[in-house]
């Protein structure tokens, strides 16, 4: 056991002498009170310790005890509809025990040990196996089945494997490897926080993530194994929108990560997952979500934790071959705690006194996203998704947060706050945005919803791009000056925003979009345009194309049921073709 004594404090940075031996992120015990923290600089027989808790109280000359293991996260059946902290303490057990307020010092099970989980071998005693292999399963939650994996490292053959009840940490098979060693392997894992779970081989990302969400989908899609960041200033829904998407997004794991948010806002996550029941399964939506609660009045360097934490937990069902997408709310939250610990450490800021290797930091994170080929004889595949908000001072996308997560990701979401004050939400600003995944993933759209469908997207992304060049126009001189067939443009456009990219969060039907609807919508109004144009070279005028009522039905598309969304626009676009073709001429 290594030890040694508390030499100076300075808020969470804590640096302890005598700890000869300790290694960097080594997780040490701090102080009388056992507060955990973590080794972040090595100097001598010098430690410079963060501490994950608060550390009023705590004096000069206590002891500091090292762990001699880095920050470990555990890994089995029990995780889906758990809600941690930033460590991975389970917040409702620490309720239990000792009410509404965490004590500091509490050390509790991240799995529960008592609760005894019906695994089914799918390997018998003889079988050989490597790194990755599934032992066998266990229905964790309704919809989900966990597979109890050979722990990376090991491969033999199976000595002994039993069916039945067991506790995460009893023995369920018995491992002997190639030098005659004998492992006894249970279903927990414990993996170290920082350090990326391996894989056999990173795919291309060429499966759409399903959003439900027409303005992603359609114009800014992300494929399974993308990375994507909402930029956006107070008050644009960018919670709103992480919500959404850790709501409908077509994931079978969804771990959202609420890192130094206000907790009033993680409350509303906590108390209405639960009741929301999941679209594709029927299932509540809780059974496939991890919830990792770090709120703004928690301990300062548990925020860099919490990240790591959600990612790790991401990746190790990714290796079971689930596609996983992680929400991180807000990323900005987790610099200003790096800047705050680089602050004490008297490190050499960066801009914005932000660290040096800010970046670098950003860039270890993103990278763990990807659509992978798990260890396994079965060659499973699966994906982590991640999507992260930042919160830019004043709305500022220039600040260092913004831009090192721009370069990193493939697909930015720009959240505007005039579209926000005139309350169009998503306000997702259609000129700034961008996804560098549209072409890879492409030839799915084409081939499972329309051979036409980027063509469609296109040429309404074209509209209202020249509805902005428009508008210029006609702040200067007014729309009488536009001539009929770019006012038609003004028109279009105008349905494009108000009847499709807007999306109401909280309505039952407009909630979720599927990518047929989503297409035969915005057929319906392209259709608008195109016939309106041919019939303005009629001599038709503008007015009694505007007069036409099919306007009020092409409003409604939003709120037509999924089962009767296809066919009921396929008969409002021969609607719209024919009452505009039979437009006289005045």
């Amino acid at each position: 056991m290594i030890e040694g004594r508390i030499n100076k404090i300075s808020g969470p940075v804590v640096v302890a002498i005598g700890l000869t031996g300790a290694k960097m992120y080594d997780v040490v015990k701090v102080g009388d009170m056992g507060l955990i923290g973590e080794v972040i600089r090595l100097e001598g027989d010098a430690a410079t310790v963060q501490v994950y808790e608060d550390t009023e109280g705590v004096r000069v000359g206590e002891k500091v005890v090292s762990t001699e293991n880095p920050l470990l996260i555990e890994l089995g059946p029990g995780l889906l509809a758990s809600i941690y902290d930033g460590t991975q303490r389970p917040l409702p057990d620490i309720m239990e025990k000792q009410g509404a307020f965490i004590a500091r010092g509490v050390t509790v099970n991240s799995l529960n040990r008592e609760k005894k989980w019906d695994f089914n071998p799918t390997i018998k005693k003889g079988a050989k196996v490597t790194t990755g292999d599934v032992l066998g399963t266990v229905v964790e939650t309704k919809g989900i089945t966990h597979k109890i994996l050979v722990p990376h490292g090991l491969s033999g053959v199976i000595d002994s494997i039993e069916k039945g009840k067991f506790t995460v940490e009893d023995t369920v098979a018995v491992l002997k490897d190639e030098n005659g060693g004998t492992h006894e392997l249970n279903m927990i894992q414990r993996w170290p926080a920082r350090q990326s779970r391996p894989y056999k081989e990173k795919l291309d990302p060429e499966l759409p993530l399903m959003t439900g969400q027409r303005v992603f989908d359609t114009f800014f899609p992300i494929p399974k194994g993308g990375a994507a960041i909402i930029p956006g200033g107070f008050g644009t829904g960018k919670t709103v929108t992480e919500q959404t998407l850790a709501k409908w997004a077509d994931a079978d794991i969804i771990v959202y990560v609420g890192c130094g948010e206000r907790g009033n806002e993680m409350c509303e996550v906590l108390t209405e997952f639960p009741t929301l029941i999941d679209p594709r399964t029927g299932n509540p939506l809780l059974d496939r979500t991890v919830l990792i609660a770090n709120t703004s009045n928690m301990p300062v360097a548990a925020r860099e934790a919490s990240i790591y934490t959600g990612i790790t937990i991401a990746e190790y069902y990714r290796d079971m071959g689930y596609h996983v997408a992680m929400m991180a709310d807000s990323t900005s939250r987790w610099g200003e705690a790096l800047r705050e610990v680089s602050g004490r450490l008297e490190e050499m800021p960066g801009e914005e006194g932000y660290p040096a290797y800010l970046a670098t930091r950003l860039a270890s994170f993103y990278e763990r996203a990807g659509r992978t080929v798990c260890y396994g004889e079965d060659d499973r595949v699966g994906s982590v998704t991640v999507v992260g908000a930042v919160s830019p001072p004043g709305g500022d996308f220039s600040e260092p947060m913004t831009q090192h997560s721009l370069r990193i990701t493939g697909a930015f979401w720009a959240l505007d706050t005039d579209l926000a004050h005139r309350r169009h939400f998503p306000a997702i600003n259609w000129i700034k945005s961008y996804s560098l995944y549209k072409e890879q993933v492409a030839d799915w759209f084409k081939e499972n919803v329309s051979a036409d469908y980027m063509e469609v997207s296109e040429r309404a992304m074209y509209l209202l791009q020249r509805e902005t060049e428009l508008q210029e126009i006609v702040q200067l001189v007014g729309p009488d000056a536009l001539p009929e067939n770019e006012r038609a443009i003004l028109e279009t456009t105008r349905m494009m925003r108000e009847d499709y990219l807007q999306q109401f969060a909280f309505d039952d039907v407009d909630c979720y979009c599927p990518p047929e609807k989503q297409y035969w919508m915005l057929k319906a109004i392209l259709t608008f345009y195109e016939a309106s144009q041919e019939a303005l070279t009629r001599g038709v005028t503008l007015s009694q194309i505007m007069s036409l009522p099919l306007k009020n039905e092409i409003a409604r598309m939003k709120y037509i049921r999924t089962k009767d969304a296809v066919n009921t626009i396929k008969k409002l676009i021969d609607s719209i073709v024919k009452e505009i073709t039979s437009i006289e001429v005045l």
